[in-house]
């Protein structure tokens, strides 16, 4: 009990460093020739750099009362925030995994998904450079992942990326206008790669009712009819991750459905 209880703190300690490093990919990322390394941690508005006690997880938020130490502007709740989520997601992969080679391979699945959520609320774009490389190491992974095969995972790949493809296709024959970026077909495409074909149904399936909910809110909001646009990627990251958590749970309400 002792040791189960070291190895979740220890995932949530892990899961907040790496929050703060997806905090700096998603700012940086989006933006042409700006490395994610260099320079060293700086606050965005002012540019002074930060020193090491203003770069603890979540701590520092605290410490510092959501203000720059510098400029004392504030400091945005998307910072926290992501450091709890990756902190949360790396225990819940712990708990669900155990310590092996597809907890490892999750805890980056659920980085990437983190990342693509915020760039995509942000910009609306999905960067190929997670994505792509994201479609090929899930479909590596799948030979060392208890949780699908590695058939499962190629079918994956080429269903999810063409499924989104085929309806991103015929709203554009039937609208004259594009309904759905390349990006959301790509990250559909590393879904599937990860968690292999048997998880599109559902991804496909919650992420467009929980999008389109969201779309007519922001259709009455926005008051621009449909012209209102949405980014879909938080809605496929979402639903991919209440899969990879809960996907007895999902099977055994669809057969209870059937039944």
């Amino acid at each position: 009990m002792t040791y189960d209880i070291i190895i979740l703190v220890a995932a949530l300690i892990f899961g907040a460093i790496i929050g703060s490093f997806l905090n700096v990919v998603i700012l940086r990322l989006p933006e042409e020739n700006v490395s994610v390394v260099f320079p060293p941690s700086h606050c965005p508005r002012c540019k002074a750099r930060l020193s090491w006690f203003e770069n603890i997880p979540l701590l520092s938020f605290l410490f510092l009362r959501g203000r720059c130490r510098h400029c004392r502007e504030p400091i945005s709740w998307q910072y926290p925030v992501v450091e709890v989520l990756m902190s949360l997601l790396a225990a819940a992969v712990v708990v669900r995994f155990g310590l092996s080679a597809t907890a490892a391979g999750y805890f980056l699945f659920c980085a990437a998904l983190l990342s693509i959520i915020w760039i995509d609320i942000h910009h609306q774009i999905i960067p190929d450079v997670i994505s792509l490389p994201g479609i090929l190491t899930g479909f590596v992974f799948s030979f060392f992942n208890s949780f699908i095969t590695w058939k499962a995972s190629l079918i994956g790949l080429l269903v999810g990326g063409g499924s989104l493809y085929a309806i991103s296709l015929l709203y554009y024959l039937l609208r004259k206008q594009e309904g759905m970026g390349g990006g959301d077909i790509k990250l559909l495409a590393m879904i599937g790669a990860f968690l292999g074909w048997q998880s599109l149904p559902f991804v496909i399936f919650m992420s467009s009712i929980t999008g389109s909910a969201f779309g007519l809110i922001a259709m009455i909001q926005q008051k621009k009819g449909g012209n209102t646009r949405i980014p879909f990627g938080p809605f496929l990251s979402c639903s991919a991750l209440f899969y990879l958590f809960f996907r007895e749970s999902i099977f055994r309400l669809f057969f209870l459905y059937l039944s």
